[in-house]
């Protein structure tokens, strides 16, 4: 049985595993920090965006629909849809939080991200609260150090966005979901929301990305029943 790390050589091993995927999401950050510029947000509301909000995709979605005049209510409900995925990181992790104090669940609660969820899912019979505390705060800190960069740039350089940085959210969720299929079930989820996102997509359907996430899910958990049975 491995002896657990003391709390600070924890928290700098976390530190140190998130680092790679840190440096990933710097052109995703940057591209949030300039879209709120060209949003017409002030600096000071660009930067808190990713320092109260801290969800990639959510800041993208909700700077473009500030941007094309949407209500404050629509706002919420697709960002909300948006980041659904981390009821279920929350459940997954629940055992490994929930004899923590409040503190501690709430804080981590807060950085909860896929990346997060990624570096830590893998170790949680031999979950550790420094280390995950390393890998969260130090992704909170890149990702609002690089939405700064994006907030100079954008407001000293036009058309930012144009430079194809978007690119680097689909090949973070590469990195991110490849180690992660590793059987049948798994094969059959990333599968189907990979073709029904496709499809939705090609059918100009708005809600495109939930429902190949729930087609992906129900199919894998179908999978996973089936397998059992076998």
């Amino acid at each position: 049985m491995s002896t657990p790390l003391p709390a600070r050589r924890a928290f700098v091993h976390g530190a140190i595993a998130i680092l790679p995927l840190s440096l990933a999401i710097a052109p995703w950050a940057m591209l949030a920090g300039s879209l709120a510029i060209d949003a017409k947000l002030t600096p000071w509301e660009g930067q808190g965006l990713s320092v109260i909000v801290f969800a990639g995709a959510a800041q993208l979605v909700a700077i473009g629909m500030l941007k094309s005049g949407a209500g404050l209510f629509s706002i919420l409900l697709t960002t909300l849809l948006l980041t659904s995925q981390h009821l279920l990181y929350g459940l997954t992790m629940r055992p490994a939080l929930s004899g923590l104090p409040a503190r501690w669940r709430l804080g981590l609660g807060f950085l909860l991200t896929d990346e997060f969820f990624a570096v830590n899912s893998a170790g949680l019979q031999q979950f550790n609260r420094w280390y995950a505390l390393g890998v969260g705060l130090t992704l909170y800190l890149a990702w609002n150090l690089f939405t700064l960069a994006g907030i100079v740039l954008g407001s000293s350089i036009p058309q930012l966005n144009r430079l194809g940085l978007d690119f680097s959210i689909v090949a973070t969720f590469i990195a991110l979901i490849v180690p992660l299929v590793r059987n049948m079930p798994t094969v059959v989820c990333v599968v189907c929301s990979l073709c029904c996102s496709v499809l939705f997509s090609y059918w100009h359907w708005e809600s495109a990305l939930v429902l190949s996430g729930l087609v992906g899910m129900s199919a894998g958990y179908a999978c996973l029943r089936l397998k059992g049975r076998s």
